[in-house]
């Protein structure tokens, strides 16, 4: 019986230890770096672009909320839509990239943290330096709370299933 229980354990090796395993997760890494690359590039030609703005309507916002009141306040709800859903899909992405590419990341803390300096970054360059463009701090609230929601919705239980449970 104790020959037949080192036997079994030396036979049965956890799946995350076979090598097309391990080659598996290892593209879907890469393809998740290279999902990441194609966002970076959108979420950049997106978000850094000048837009002509003649009116001088793009005025920054450090308040939170007020631009979402302001949309809501809006007769047209398709603007609404459009502006609140917008921000809340763009940072999406990485929600679930992240998790893919690095466990360090599945974490909805820290995850939250991360997309919440990238989203702060992408506005505070608009603020800046881009021509049209403006800080909104309710930017930075709905992106990181839509990154957040596609983590818990889908990225959490990808990263599950590409890493294991977490340790």
């Amino acid at each position: 019986m104790a020959g037949m229980g080192r036997n079994m354990s030396g036979a049965s090796k956890t799946i995350g230890s076979r090598w097309y395993v391990r080659l598996l997760r290892g593209v879907i890494i890469v393809l998740a770096l290279a999902g990441l690359a194609v966002f970076c590039y959108w979420a950049y030609t997106f978000t850094l672009a000048p837009v002509y703005d003649p009116h001088h309507w793009a005025i920054g916002n450090t308040h939170p909320g007020h631009t979402l009141q302001f949309y809501l306040d809006r007769p047209s709800i398709k603007d609404a839509i459009i502006q609140i859903g917008g921000n809340l899909v763009l940072l999406a992405p990485l929600g679930v990239l992240l998790p893919l590419i690095t466990p360090k990341l599945r974490g909805p803390i820290r995850l939250t943290l991360v997309i919440a300096v990238i989203s702060s970054a992408i506005e505070v360059t608009q603020g800046t330096a881009i021509s049209g463009r403006s800080f909104d701090v309710d930017d930075i609230i709905l992106n990181t709370l839509g990154g957040l929601l596609a983590y818990l919705i889908i990225g959490r239980r990808f990263g599950r299933l590409l890493h294991g449970a977490k340790r």
